[in-house]
């Protein structure tokens, strides 16, 4: 009987691992509680190597040993197979290409309403030469406190914000979202169903902006609402919003996604991760590091903020900023060339 049950456990122990290292082949990957559980591979490759230390040990139970040692051998493949995916996607770069004449330099900050100042954003604006920020949960005063502060450095921007619920005084800045824009860019509008929530991200906002004269890429600011279990309706549908941004033509898109590229495996098309839009942190070897929650080590967290361009831009190289300045999220940077250049 008990040889029995250890037979059980086991097979349902193989098919859990099968689930958890590759959730999009059984199409599980936006079911709760799966999407949870594979938000952060890194902390699930350590799991799996806890359970292996655990069966380890249990192998000096001579009862125990044939069970133990399947567990063992699970695990390994487990922790395994997620270490190989990590390093296809990059367990981090610090560093960023010299800025040529030609590239576009885009930051995206979750700032968590006002836990980042307007100084610290600024700060990092001028040090990396950013030309694009992405700020979800950031006032429309906060924007313009940047502005003026750039304007004053000599390397002026564009503020545009959205705010979902415009009606509602003193409401959560999860509502809003600002961009800032260098003037170098050109002239940038939101265009009007950002505005009025006739398409968008359902529950928190995200922002199109495209060029005045039909010159250079639409930028939109992405915030996806989070999977609790009760909005996994609105958030699979937010992804689904946010693939459709990106069609043919040149796009990039930054920002808060709340979702991991397994979770997006099923949005992508034509090699893109969402729509056609590639990841740059994924290209070019920062896909595992973590921005949320920033009070846990970099390799521990879930990478749900992200950085994508059509094929029009290639990513050079990008960052993932140590200090989360107060917020709960850090900040990614990716520096965007001219495909072919």
């Amino acid at each position: 009987m008990l040889r029995l049950v250890g037979i059980l456990l086991t097979v349902l122990f193989a098919i859990a691992t099968a689930i958890l290292v590759w959730p999009q082949f059984f199409h599980l990957e936006l079911t709760f509680p799966i999407t949870q559980i594979i938000a952060s591979r890194a902390a699930l490759g350590a799991a799996f190597l806890g359970v292996a230390l655990v069966s380890a040990l249990l192998l000096f139970a001579r009862p125990m040993r044939g069970f133990a040692a399947s567990i063992l051998i699970l695990s390994l493949i487990g922790a395994g197979s997620i270490g190989v995916i990590g390093a296809m996607r990059g367990y981090g770069s610090d560093s960023l290409p010299q800025k040529t004449d030609e590239a576009v330099r885009v930051l995206s900050w979750n700032t968590a309403g006002a836990a980042v100042s307007a100084e610290t954003i600024a700060g990092v604006i001028t040090d990396r030469q950013i030309d694009f920020v992405a700020l979800p949960e950031t006032s429309e005063e906060v924007g313009e406190q940047i502005a003026i502060m750039m304007r004053d450095a000599g390397r002026p921007m564009w503020v545009h914000h959205v705010n979902i619920h415009p009606d509602v005084p003193d409401g959560p800045q999860a509502w809003q979202t600002t961009i800032l824009i260098s003037a170098d860019l050109g002239a940038y509008s939101v265009i009007d169903s950002s505005r009025d929530g006739s398409s968008n991200t359902g529950s928190v906002p995200s922002a199109v902006a495209m060029p005045v004269d039909g010159t250079g890429p639409t930028i939109v600011a992405v915030h996806a609402v989070a999977p609790r279990e009760d909005a996994m309706s609105q958030w699979r549908s937010d992804l689904e919003w946010i693939a459709d941004q990106c069609p043919e033509g040149e796009f990039i898109l930054a920002g808060d996604f709340n979702a991991t590229l397994d979770h997006m495996a099923s949005f992508g098309s034509e090699g893109g991760t969402m729509g056609r839009c590639v990841d740059a942190a994924a290209s070019t070897g920062n896909g595992m590091i973590g921005t949320w929650p920033a009070d846990l080590p970099r390799l521990a967290g879930a990478p749900i903020d992200h950085i994508m361009s059509s094929p029009e831009w290639k990513a050079t190289g990008t960052l993932v900023l140590e200090e989360s300045g107060g917020s709960d999220h850090r900040a990614v940077i990716a520096q965007l060339e001219r495909a072919g250049r």
